[in-house]
């Protein structure tokens, strides 16, 4: 919900109150990541991050896998 939705739903008097309806999204907010963090929280931000390293270099890292996968046909 927007602080818009929220403003629109409250009398006047608090409607000045942003300070109230942000600390409440915040809150929301929070809570739902508090909610995300399953199981495999780790796995899935070891495998952002090294998303986030490989890909700009992703023809390099495609050359060096098949140079691997290349020598240990030979081996």
């Amino acid at each position: 919900m927007t602080t818009l939705e929220i403003m629109a739903d409250t009398p006047s008097a608090i409607r000045n109150d942003f300070v109230s309806t942000d600390a409440a999204d915040l809150a929301s907010h929070m809570d739902q990541c508090a909610h995300s963090r399953g199981r495999f929280f780790t796995l899935q931000t070891g495998l952002q991050s090294a998303h986030s390293v490989l890909l700009p270099r992703i023809v390099t890292v495609a050359l060096i896998v098949a140079v691997c996968l290349g020598m240990l046909a030979l081996a």
